[in-house]
């Protein structure tokens, strides 16, 4: 492949010696985007986040089954610990656009190197995750939680953070394979983790009585066990011979150090809009059991459209290193629009369906003995429509931000969202959703509207982050970033 310098409009086929990401090439010789090359790398990364979405619908099941304050302590701390895993494990967030770029340049062993680069960051990392699981008071307290709801999210967070490093190397492997093209792979990965997610999570929490620890413990296990899947596919003869997957193992500081310099400002980014819904998420459960239980259950549902749109974005970060990786720049931009758009159109109808079914969905993970259920669910089902409002921008961030990852312009999207998530939407869901002396704070305005002020603080946050990434990518600044 060499690099295409004509106008987006219009690639000839005699400038280019094999076809392009996602490229078809008419009968008069010009460059298309094909929709189902599009689809047939989505579809798999799509299917592999309906995975991720039975693995969260799972533990928010065996949440309910304890009880809704259970419910509601996991859905204050979840994003917060992704929080920690997106900063501390971003090595392996930055293994997708190195392998693909790597792999469009031709560069395989060089692909192969970046799996192990990452496992070896968060080797040294994992002290960093065992401190910051060890700080749960300390982290937790500030927040004035229900002592129920506070001691449960303390058992809870200790093992879930102190383990996750091990989710960041099953990043890190199934970037790997999301990167050459291959998500199929992913997805048997995904399947594995999750059965046995499933499975460990009946064990743990009811069989040997751990209780709410007991499904943090069945998340860490069965990581393990992904992680150990995905590592004997990686070495298997194939990728060994491609890929030189046995001979680049070895540690080596430079790539390391080289690594996190991408990787870093890459996690920070969804770092920084995930510690603004985590502080979010913390308000609606200080307003109380019903209102962070109906906030969780919100957040699980919106999760059938942002997992799959997530896959398709994911795409994104692929087909835009390849294309990057030989030297098609401007193609890149063309396949990048083409997979905003499906994320975009893909998360805001499926965001308005799930709202449509939010009266029969919602009751299903609610115990009919608590109390709090009737009253979480009468919110929720309020609460899912300002959700559904929200989807499509959601769609043109996420897509956004993908495509961005994919061209490696990860630290102006760091600096953008960082100011938003702190600046703009956790002051303003605190305004929309304390009465005075209700709140966190003293100095800001308190308007009272509860969880649905919340929500409408969400709404207008992701409008203008989704807008805004959406104008970086148009910018074309990315095109001029060289790895």
């Amino acid at each position: 492949m060499v690099s295409v310098t004509s106008s987006p409009a219009s690639v000839s086929a005699a400038r280019i010696r094999a076809p392009l990401p996602a490229q078809r090439i008419d009968a008069a010789g010009h460059a298309h985007v094909d929709q189902r090359l599009v689809l047939a790398l989505a579809l798999p990364l799509m299917a592999n986040s309906a995975v991720q979405i039975i693995l969260s619908l799972t533990d928010m099941w065996f949440m309910g089954r304890i009880s809704t304050k259970a419910l509601a302590a996991v859905g204050a701390v979840q994003w917060l610990v992704m929080v920690i895993v997106l900063v501390l494990g971003g090595a392996g967030t930055a293994v997708q656009t190195l392998v693909a770029q790597n792999f469009g340049a031709r560069r395989q062993w060089r692909a192969g190197q970046s799996v192990w680069t990452a496992l070896w960051a968060m080797a040294c990392a994992a002290p960093l995750f065992i401190l910051a699981g060890s700080a749960s008071h300390l982290i937790l307290a500030p927040f004035g939680f229900d002592p129920q709801v506070e001691s449960l999210a303390s058992a809870f967070w200790f093992p879930r953070v102190g383990g996750a490093c091990v989710g960041a190397a099953v990043w890190a492997l199934l970037g790997f394979f999301n990167g050459i093209g291959r998500p199929r792979v992913t997805l048997v990965i995904s399947i594995v983790t999750t059965v046995a997610n499933a499975l460990l999570n009946q064990l743990f929490i009811f069989r040997m009585g751990w209780g709410i620890a007991g499904s943090a413990w069945a998340t860490n296990v069965a990581q393990v066990i992904g992680v150990l899947f995905a590592l004997v596919i990686f070495l298997r003869p194939y990728y060994r011979r491609e890929y030189k997957s046995h001979l680049t193992w070895r540690p080596h500081g430079g790539r390391i150090m080289q690594q996190l310099r991408l990787g870093v400002p890459m996690g920070l980014s969804p770092a920084a809009d995930l510690l603004g819904f985590a502080i979010f998420q913390m308000m609606q459960t200080r307003l109380g059991t019903a209102d962070g239980a109906a906030t969780q259950m919100v957040v699980i549902l919106t999760s059938l459209a942002y997992m799959p749109g997530y896959g398709i974005a994911s795409a994104g970060t692929t087909l835009v290193g390849q294309s990057i990786g030989a030297g098609a720049r401007d193609w890149a931009l063309r396949v990048g629009n083409r997979t905003i758009l499906l994320a975009a159109l893909y998360m805001g109808g499926i965001g308005v369906l799930i709202a449509l079914s939010g009266g029969w969905l919602l009751p299903f993970f609610t115990g009919a003995h608590d109390a709090d259920a009737v009253s979480a669910v009468a919110l929720g089902t309020q609460l899912l429509w300002l959700a559904a409002g929200y989807q499509f921008f959601d769609g043109l961030n996420l897509g956004s931000n993908m495509c961005l990852r994919g061209a490696g312009d990860v630290k102006v999207p760091a600096l953008l969202v960082l100011p938003m998530s702190l600046l703009l939407f956790a002051p303003l869901a605190h305004a929309l959703t304390f009465a005075p002396g209700q709140g966190l704070v003293r100095f800001l305005p308190q308007y009272g509207f509860g969880a649905v002020g919340g929500w409408v603080a969400v709404l207008v946050y992701i409008i203008v982050l989704g807008t805004t990434l959406f104008l970086r990518w148009r910018s074309r600044a990315w095109q001029r970033i060289r790895l």
